[in-house]
């Protein structure tokens, strides 16, 4: 039972977007239910700026869950949010992005509805959105591409598999969300099915944030200019575009006014 009113009740969750990283880029909206709420569930991703933002009596618990890494359950997840939500606290699970892209949104529902606790989405910039931003270019474009994938690197079984052959063919865009341990694997399958390997491919690791990084490349030499640049922070792959030649000016600008 979702709720869309402003006077949220007690034992209620708000599943907020929290944007990808720039406290500016949150929403009033998701401002208002910072405000608002008791307990703050965020995950791994979120920026120190921005929980930072959260009630002086807010109590922040760290739910993260990290590909191929230690993590939470989301059984264990689910649980919390329910226990916690029962006991009449206004909640705040706050997801990295936007809550419906990769944010294993519906589970979570699932499990609070099913407890009969009131919910909303409060939707927040996705990463894509901000990687895009950052080296100047747009996702789709006349005469080039009138859709873009949102991909994932990897799910519950692994590496994840797509339709590959239509990705191979020319003027294709895709934003590949948690794909750096994957770019070997999303090179093979490319090629494998025609993929020009001079196709341009650019991550950007920590979109929208001061230390925002971008490295441009290509498909053919995605895996090892990848390993060479030691990216450690959250990237986004964005297959099929480079970066305008102003995207350096850009960033060095966007670092200045941070």
């Amino acid at each position: 039972m979702s709720t869309t009113t402003h006077d949220i009740p007690q034992g209620h969750v708000d599943f907020v977007g929290a944007g990808p990283g720039d406290p500016e880029l949150l929403t009033l909206k998701a401002m208002r239910a910072f405000e608002m709420a008791d307990v703050v569930m965020h995950d791994r991703l979120i920026s120190d700026e921005i929980l930072a933002l959260a009630g002086k009596t807010a109590r922040l618990v760290d739910v993260g869950k990290a590909g191929f890494g230690p993590s939470w359950k989301q059984s264990d997840i689910d649980a919390l949010l329910v226990e916690t939500a029962l006991t009449g606290a206004r909640v705040v699970r706050l997801k990295s992005g936007d809550p419906t892209v990769f944010g294993r949104l519906d589970e979570e529902i699932e499990a609070v509805e099913a407890a009969g606790v009131t919910w909303r989405i409060v939707p927040g910039l996705t990463a894509a959105s901000a990687a895009v931003a950052g080296i100047g270019q747009s996702l789709t474009r006349r005469g080039r591409n009138s859709s873009v994938r949102f991909l994932t690197g990897h799910d519950m079984k692994g590496f994840a598999d797509h339709d590959w052959a239509a990705l191979a063919r020319s003027g294709e865009v895709a934003a590949i969300y948690m794909g750096k341990k994957s770019a070997r694997f999303v090179q093979g399958r490319l090629i494998m099915h025609g993929a020009d390997r001079a196709t341009p491919v650019t991550l950007v690791e920590n979109a929208s944030r001061p230390d925002q990084r971008v490295l441009a490349t290509t498909l053919d030499k995605l895996p090892t200019d990848l390993a060479a640049a030691e990216m450690d922070g959250p990237a986004l792959t964005l297959y099929g575009l480079a970066p305008r030649d102003a995207a350096q000016a850009l960033t060095q600008l966007n670092k200045e006014f941070a």
